[in-house]
């Protein structure tokens, strides 16, 4: 098994666990912060799901119709997650607010804070794990499984404080707990919505990536100017296409040697896929 398909394979395992002891509690216990935390290990199923189906596709290597590889199949399974993520957000808020309207509090139970410490534990371990992946591969679906967990931490932590707080009779911050984790989903959905929007819409490469290009240009002395940097993504990389100058009583063999070694300085570039250079006398 792949190394970037693995995290996922074990986020599903373990918010399959979570989400039996989450919701068997919650609901027993009329918790609405922890029915959304269940909710919230569900989403993350299949969040995970499309983290392991969308790293396979994407780590298929380019062929005759797919000319510059899969990549692009992590950003289409990375924008379902985010569209489930703010679906499952939305029915928690209003369910939510609707307890806390009826004032439908939840039953304390040591149970419940037992279950929340479980969680907090795992997701930490899982974050740990995926971050750690994540930033070897520089992969999106990664990214986005890692700030999952985190949040998912940070919500649970939330939970439990909502729980412990029934000990001295504060049955509404249950409610608001709950209201709270509603909101932080739909912020980190929209967040990874809009990354992925913007890398299937084809957005260029980020200023600072362009700046180390034109730096290692400038390293060439016989190139006089450059027009017509373009990019485009290939997956969580960038195809980059440019024109060159050079003097014009340059020979063809020397120009274009010239031009394929730059090529290759600037492939080297983390998240450069490949260069495409067009030579132009001057």
């Amino acid at each position: 098994m792949k190394k970037q398909e693995k995290p996922g394979l074990l986020g599903i395992l373990g918010n399959i666990f979570l989400l039996i002891i989450k919701g068997t509690i919650g609901f027993l216990t009329n918790s609405q912060a922890m029915i959304a935390d269940s909710a919230n290990s569900a989403s993350d199923i299949f969040a995970s799901i499309m983290t392991f189906i969308g790293n396979k596709i994407a780590s298929e290597p380019k062929d005759d119709s797919h000319n510059f590889g899969h990549g692009k199949a992590e950003y289409i399974f990375s924008l379902f997650i985010s569209l489930s993520m703010i679906v499952v957000a939305a029915k928690l808020l209003f369910d939510s607010v609707y307890s806390l309207i009826h004032q439908n509090f939840m039953e304390f139970s040591w149970v419940l804070v037992l279950v929340c410490i479980i969680t907090i534990i795992i997701k930490f371990l899982l974050f740990l794990y995926t971050n750690k992946l994540c930033k070897k591969y520089d992969n999106i679906l990664l990214e986005a499984n890692s700030k999952d967990h985190k949040n998912d931490c940070i919500v649970t932590t939330f939970t439990l404080i909502s729980v412990l707080a029934t000990l001295f009779k504060v049955y509404w911050l249950d409610g608001i707990v709950g209201i709270g984790i509603s909101i932080w989903i739909v912020i980190t959905g929209v967040k990874i919505f809009l990354e992925s929007y913007n890398v299937l819409m084809d957005k260029s490469l980020d200023e600072d990536t362009k700046d180390l290009i034109l730096n290692i240009i400038r390293n060439y002395d016989d190139i006089q100017s450059v027009t017509n940097l373009y990019s485009t993504p290939v997956g969580y990389q960038y195809m980059v296409v440019l024109t060159i100058y050079v003097d014009g009583n340059m020979s063809t063999f020397d120009s274009h040697e010239l031009a394929d070694k730059l090529e290759n300085d600037i492939t080297n570039l983390d998240k450069i896929y490949s260069t495409i250079i067009h030579v132009n006398p001057i």
